[in-house]
């Protein structure tokens, strides 16, 4: 059992499964808060990185012809909106919660200073870092190794979608790539294993921070993922062997 994680969600963990459903899903989210509700009974320290996709991603905003800088701004603004539904969430299951945000907003969130993230980590808070890096060009996923490296998180929790790890090929478009539980970093960048972005990455691979990927759709999988490890149904990706 890790002390402090670092988890990682796609905006696409808070989008309703249903046709034109709802941006935030709030049975989705109220499933999270109870799940994180269960690591703080448990003693882990947990921040959490949201992505914000569900609303709007910078890059394809750019592809509409949105100046990329531009994009990526409105893309971090979206990060927030996700964080402040998870904040309320985690209000309604009692969990003393932090959101914090790169981009300075302090009537809805606290400006991001490591130190301060650090002792709310300390205290038993949850902290939700939003706003990504602060700067445009660099995903969530950057942001996520960012903030685990700063706050000396033990691991990332990577919830992918439908995803039970990581495989040597695309398992959507291949049904038979091999599932691999166990890849070392020099082994991810040999084969051309995407995980996360090249410098999250990286970041993760130079502070010995292990990324742990696992499907975030499953009932109750963060819990699962980490009390009940099954090495078919998750991958971990480390510079030990």
């Amino acid at each position: 059992m890790y002390k402090r994680i670092l988890l990682k969600l796609s905006g696409a963990a808070l989008h309703s499964k249903q046709k034109n459903g709802l941006i935030i899903d709030n049975q989705k989210v109220s499933d999270l808060a109870a799940q994180v509700a269960e690591l703080v009974n448990r003693k882990i320290q947990v921040g959490i990185v949201i992505g914000g996709g569900n609303i709007l991603r910078g890059a394809s905003a750019a592809k509409l012809g949105i100046e990329r800088a531009q994009a990526d701004y409105m893309g971090m603004l979206a990060t927030v909106i996700n964080g402040i539904a998870l904040q309320t969430a985690f209000v309604k299951h009692n969990i003393t919660t932090r959101l914090m945000s790169a981009i300075p907003m302090d009537k809805v969130a606290e400006p991001y200073i490591r130190q301060r993230a650090l002792r709310h980590l300390e205290k038993g808070y949850v902290v939700i870092f939003s706003g990504g890096t602060g700067h445009p060009f660099f995903t969530t996923d950057s942001a996520a190794a960012l903030r685990a490296a700063e706050v000396n998180a033990d691991v990332i929790l990577m919830g992918k979608n439908n995803v039970n790890g990581v495989y040597d090929a695309d398992p959507i478009k291949y049904p038979n790539a091999k599932h691999l539980p166990f890849l070392t970093f020099r082994e991810a960048f040999e084969k051309n294993i995407k995980i996360m972005d090249l410098t999250a990455t990286t970041i993760c691979m130079e502070n010995n921070i292990d990324i742990l990927v696992f499907n975030i759709n499953k009932q109750n999988n963060i819990i699962n993922t980490l009390t009940k490890p099954n090495d078919k149904e998750r991958t971990i990706i480390s510079n030990k062997k």
